[in-house]
């Protein structure tokens, strides 16, 4: 009776070395599949037990599957991150550029307005020495050129005479240098200059100079005052255009000083 309810009993457990085997087993299925892989080797190793849930390495497992995606993160970070350095570099680059454009710009503008300045000051000084003015300010021409009569050596007036009382101020009528400068016998008190063109103009009778040979003089520059020295018959002004510093190379004074833009 007691073997009959002995066999007819409860089903024993799995022995030991069952449960073990069974355990080896399913690890080597998740093996295959790489779901445990080497994680679980260990584990089950240090244990002769049926491995239970902590024992199987699922967690771990979990965590692996994870790895990926963390170093995709990390690398995506790190693209970003040289992506911005990139964009910084290339943000600084073009600051520099556009400053060095920048300093190029402003230094090509100080030198054409230093050019301009240059260019203008040149046609100022090219004007100043070209500037003709009237050898009396406010006159009129009393005698004309060539005209007759015996108070000329000659036969005829050489020049023009500026009417003028004595002492007034007598101007060089452009830039030039002072050729001539004293006594000139019939002339008086005379001043001749040779101007930048190559002509040159007369003054005579003038009661005094305020200028020396080899001085350098400028247009409207006094010269002297006006007066009645050498041959003359009262105060005016001798005016002569000369094509050279000799008697005799005068030329018509106001074509000479209309052609020099002086209106007379």
């Amino acid at each position: 009776m007691a073997f009959g309810s002995r066999a007819a009993g409860k089903h024993r457990g799995s022995s030991r070395l069952s449960r073990k085997t069974a355990g080896y087993a399913g690890i080597a299925a998740l093996a295959t599949t790489g779901v445990v892989g080497s994680l679980a080797g260990p584990a089950f190793a240090a244990s002769d037990k049926a491995p239970s849930m902590e024992d199987t390495g699922l967690n771990a497992v979990v965590t692996a599957e994870d790895v990926p995606v963390q170093i995709e993160a990390q690398a995506e970070a790190q693209q970003h991150a040289a992506e911005a350095a990139a964009a910084k570099a290339k943000a600084e680059a073009d600051a520099k550029a556009r400053a060095a454009e920048a300093k190029a710009k402003a230094e090509e503008k100080v030198k054409a307005e230093r050019e301009a300045a240059e260019r203008a000051a040149r046609e100022e000084e090219r004007k100043r020495l070209n500037t003709f003015v009237a050898p009396v300010d406010g006159s009129y021409i009393s005698t004309q050129w060539h005209a007759g009569g015996g108070m000329w050596s000659s036969g005829s007036h050489t020049g023009i005479d500026f009417h003028a009382a004595s002492g007034t101020s007598v101007h060089a009528v452009g830039a030039g240098t002072v050729v001539e400068a004293g006594w000139g016998g019939a002339y008086g008190n005379n001043v001749v200059i040779k101007h930048n063109d190559g002509t040159y103009t007369q003054y005579g009778h003038m009661t005094s100079l305020d200028v020396s040979v080899g001085e350098q003089v400028t247009a409207g520059q006094q010269i002297g005052l006006s007066g009645s020295t050498g041959n003359s018959s009262g105060p005016h002004l001798h005016f002569e255009a000369r094509t050279g510093p000799q008697y005799g190379s005068d030329i018509d004074p106001v074509a000479y000083l209309r052609n020099h833009g002086v209106d007379v």
